[in-house]
């Protein structure tokens, strides 16, 4: 049987008239259910909303009995509805009684209907109910007749996420704003209680029916050509979409920018009487609704790629640009994004924001660990997560277990409330030992250092009586800044360091850039593998003016003072050695020119190159001290990228082989009397560092929130215990297995904190 004339365009043009009246939200509901079977010419016509305890309740019908209205409750799984609900896609069928999913309740009075046709209430990808058309024939719906109804039920999920039919029934448009609860990855320790921001604010459509629909196709057409060309140029220069992407990656984005069948779909939901901003939303909320439940995780960034070209397009056709990094946030923020590098959260007002909830980014991303060095919980890898909550929602992040509730119910805001509250008196502990040296049971002094980037995060070291900076990151500046900073300003930032650190030691990393760490004002390289390309000291050895003017601002600004310098990613002796003539090239013309030098400076090299382990011998010679930048040392020694979730998890640093690397590093340094500090994140975990004591480190490096856990490990420790321990396990252990469990039960019987 065909539809009625005029097709999903009259039926909108008929929903705005219904919407415009002046009547109950339940008379309006009955009024649009009227609407659409008339315009499908269809017997039955039912709306049914989804709870936030899985129910699915019948809201409004036209050709079932009304008194089932309110009293008619499906489970998310049951029936027909309920598998609408579950796959979050349309259903048609020519004889639904014959379907295994049918469910049939006499309540409704449905038994003499076949043909059925269902389709899913989204918003944002997020399932809010499901909208069903019915007739006693046995026929098939037309393609027509089941975008008619995609198009109506965006309406539909539009008045139920707004709250207007709330007045109807207890949980009436609940599952647009029921509690959820989510976990993901723990990024950075702590618990966050606040209310959502985006990183990039969610395009509001004011208008979802269009008045002119020629108009509107006008504006979508010219936004497609907008965006390609945008796309196209970036292409042209090599330039990347946020940031470290490859030409591979542009291309790819192209090719979807010109996917005949999202383009369709946008075209069709225009045509069939959406404005342009409403046919772009329906369209990514189906490709989201597909992503959130699609398995296959290279389909999963396919669907990604369509859903940042969604974004470009909405920001395309309403004239927004950027995010929202330079507004002033509010009280007690939770940043919320799907990716965010370590310049963006730097952009933000860190004494407002409470907590950072990312899509993506793994427990050794560069984003975590700016996270952890600012003392702010994060929370990654959670599926949706800007599709789950909007702005201005209540949100609590848990950084020890990785969790996000949003819109948390009273009793479970109480709960996380008092671990807050318990987690302050343990912090008041804490801050207890501050003045307390950090010495074990037998004996052996600990240096417990800070890793540190900015000016602010200067302050921790009173609060927390930290022996001084093991890391300054020195890069951070010049991701922050809108240009290179010049050599006096470089020069005014050590001059600040060293003023706040007093006599206490710095250890200053010079510029560590390339890979995942972009600078904002520098054209992106284009390399297969950036993690293993031009970075660090190679682009200081490669363009020696930019590491010269960096040499020669840290030189004068530590004038009369002991200076440490450190090199990164050195991969070979040599690579040292003229790392270290340029800086005697720089000391002998500031010299020349009267300019004051450092007491004393000591020249060090990071450790991280597994190459460097079989010259450990000879770099222990030549540098003045080593420190272990164990998160790339990790990355490296197993070929795991710490940014790729799919083999992020794949190793532990624990394990025989990561351990045995930091035992000849720790061995072969101290014989030949070259000091080592493991500075990178894990001589901020108790258990870890426990492990690298017990292997021979004595100093180790960390984030501020990490020195009281850590001080009160090393009290509690006999340091000659666990290093039999480890000898004894690494000795039997020859297949690689971790050390973890052997290590938490020494710990839990001799009664140290972790």
């Amino acid at each position: 049987m065909p539809a009625a004339p005029g097709g999903p365009r009259l039926l909108l043009r008929r929903l705005r008239e219904a919407m415009a009246e002046p009547v109950s939200p339940q008379a309006r509901l009955d009024r649009i259910v009227t609407l659409i079977a008339a315009n499908v010419i269809a017997e039955v016509c039912s709306v049914y909303v989804l709870s936030d305890d899985n129910i699915l309740e019948l809201f409004a019908t036209e050709g079932l009995n009304r008194e089932a209205v309110h009293l008619t409750r499906l489970r998310a799984d049951e029936g027909l509805v309920g598998l609408i609900a579950k796959t979050a896609e349309p259903l048609s069928l020519s004889d639904a009684q014959s379907h295994p999913a049918f469910s049939y309740r006499p309540e409704t009075g449905e038994e003499a209907y076949h043909a059925f046709l269902g389709v899913p209430l989204l918003r944002a990808g997020n399932t809010l109910g499901v909208l069903v058309v019915q007739n006693k024939t046995y026929r098939v719906y037309s393609e027509e007749e089941i975008e008619a109804l995609q198009t109506t039920a965006m309406v539909l999920s539009e008045m139920i996420a707004s709250g207007e039919l709330q007045a109807l029934a207890p949980g009436a448009g609940s599952a647009a704003r029921r509690a959820v609860s989510q976990r993901g990855v723990a990024l950075a320790d702590g618990i966050g209680l606040g209310h959502v921001v985006l990183h990039e604010p969610r395009i509001v459509i004011k208008q979802l029916i269009a008045e002119n629909v020629d108009r509107e196709v006008e504006r979508l057409e010219q936004a497609i050509g907008e965006v390609r060309s945008a796309i196209d140029d970036l292409v042209t220069r090599g330039d990347s979409i946020g940031t470290g992407e490859s030409r591979e990656v542009l291309e790819t984005v192209r090719m979807f920018a010109h996917d005949k069948g999202w383009l369709r779909r946008m075209r069709e939901a225009v045509h069939s009487g959406l404005t342009a901003e409403a046919a772009v939303e329906r369209v990514q909320s189906d490709n989201r609704a597909r992503m959130m439940r699609q398995s296959d995780p290279y389909l999963r960034d396919r669907l990604h790629d369509l859903d940042d070209l969604a974004n470009r397009l909405l920001r395309t056709l309403i004239g927004a640009e950027g995010n929202g990094a330079q507004r002033v946030l509010p009280e007690n923020a939770i940043l919320v994004a799907r990716s965010m590098g370590p310049a963006a959260l730097l952009d933000y007002d860190r004494t407002a924001l409470r907590g950072v909830v990312l899509e993506e980014g793994g427990p050794t991303s560069h984003i975590a660990i700016v996270a952890r060095a600012l003392g702010i919980p994060a929370v990654g890898e959670i599926a949706n997560a800007t599709a789950l909550c909007d702005a201005g929602d209540a949100i609590i992040v848990d950084g020890a277990t990785g969790e996000i509730q949003v819109r948390p119910g009273p009793e479970i805001e109480a709960a996380y409330a008092e671990m807050v509250r318990l987690r302050a008196r343990r912090q008041e502990q804490y801050r207890a030992l501050r003045d307390v040296p950090a010495v074990t049971l037998d004996g052996t002094k600990i240096g417990l250092q800070l890793n540190a980037g900015l000016l602010i995060d200067l302050s921790h070291l009173h609060e927390t009586g930290a022996d001084g900076i093991g890391l300054f990151r020195t890069e951070l500046q010049f991701m922050v800044a809108q240009r290179m900073p010049s050599a006096a300003e470089q020069q005014t930032l050590y001059e600040a360091v060293f003023a706040a650190t007093g006599d206490l030691p710095v250890t200053i990393r010079t510029l560590d850039i390339g890979g995942d760490k972009i600078l904002p004002y520098m054209p992106a390289l284009e390399e297969e593998n950036p993690a293993l390309g031009w970075r660090a000291i190679r682009i200081g050895l490669d363009r020696p003016a930019l590491l010269r003017v960096q040499l020669r601002a840290l030189l004068k600004a530590a004038g009369g003072r002991p200076l440490k310098i450190m090199f990164p990613m050195v991969a070979t002796v040599d690579e040292f050695t003229r790392a270290k003539a340029i800086v005697e090239r720089e000391k002998a013309h500031l010299r020349r020119h009267g300019h004051a030098l450092p007491s004393d400076c000591k020249l060090g090299v990071m450790v991280e190159v597994p190459s460097l382990l079989f010259q450990i011998d000879e770099i222990s010679k030549a540098a003045d001290f080593l420190s272990v930048g164990s998160n790339d040392l990790m990355q490296f020694l197993f070929a795991v990228d710490r940014e790729n979730r799919r083999v992020a998890d794949r190793f532990d640093t624990l394990s025989v082989p990561a351990l045995r690397a930091f035992r000849v590093i720790a061995e072969r340094a101290a014989a030949a009397g070259c000091p080592a500090t493991v500075c990178g994140e894990i001589g901020g975990r108790p258990l870890e560092a426990m492990a690298l004591i017990g292997l021979g480190f004595r100093h180790l490096s960390m984030s501020p929130a990490a020195i009281g856990p850590v001080k009160a490990m090393v009290l509690g420790l006999d340091a000659k215990a666990v290093a039999a321990l480890i000898d004894t396990e690494l000795a039997r252990a020859g297949d690689g297995a971790s050390l973890r469990p052997a290590l938490a039960a020494f710990a839990k019987a001799h009664g140290v904190p972790i």
